[in-house]
């Protein structure tokens, strides 16, 4: 989600970073995110300590987590989803409600990860489930951007789902002089396509804040 970088002609966007061209002029929209963040490093960062001080009531708080959770051979950002993971989501979600703001749960987007028979496999498994049942347990609007975003990857299929990542041969992009496979991260086109997604699943609540998208 986090806003990247636009010097240099970095053709990499979060797709948080293109939510805001699709709200009104009368809704200001925060990204917080940061690149590289699961739910305990960005506890341990002070990140959402900064977040929730600033918290208003009225206020509503995207939750998307569980990319960097899943890092096992890094101590400062794995966590076990079943038990640190849940625990960090619901925090999240108390201390928001306990300022007036409104959270709402969003699933990981995923990864392309087609096998050799052109399927695509998830690389999230347990982080989606444990996120889906916080939302459950707590009422908590959920987005389930790992579903969507898996129907997106496959209608464009194994190969054209290249577009929606940091795909390119060397000398092709100058910001990857040397070339670039990331499988993870989005394009301009990703980027756009995903929050696109998260805009039409968000009208479909009865939210308030569906009066800040526009039509």
């Amino acid at each position: 989600m986090a806003n990247k970088p636009l010097a240099n002609e970095n053709p990499e966007r979060g797709w948080g970073q293109m939510l805001p061209q699709f709200l009104t002029a009368n809704v200001v929209f925060e990204n917080r995110a940061v690149n590289g963040r699961s739910t305990k490093s960005f506890i341990d960062l002070k990140l959402w300590d900064a977040v929730y001080n600033s918290l208003k009531k009225g206020d509503y708080v995207f939750i998307q987590f569980g990319h960097n959770d899943g890092k096992v051979t890094d101590s400062t950002r794995y966590t076990n989803p079943h038990t640190a993971y849940r625990h960090n989501l619901i925090r999240f979600v108390t201390e928001s409600r306990e300022k007036g703001a409104t959270p709402i749960i969003f699933s990981s987007i995923t990864r392309r990860n087609f096998n050799e028979q052109g399927v695509l496999i998830s690389t999230h498994t347990d982080y989606t489930l444990e996120a889906r049942l916080v939302a459950q347990e707590y009422k908590v609007p959920f987005v389930d951007m790992e579903y969507y975003t898996e129907l997106l990857e496959i209608k464009y299929g194994p190969e054209k789902s290249k577009q929606l990542h940091l795909h390119s041969k060397a000398g092709e992009i100058p910001f990857f002089p040397e070339g670039k496979e990331d499988n993870t991260h989005l394009s301009v086109e990703g980027a756009t396509a995903i929050a696109k997604i998260a805009i039409a699943e968000l009208k479909k609540s009865k939210l308030d804040l569906v009066q800040y998208i526009k039509d």
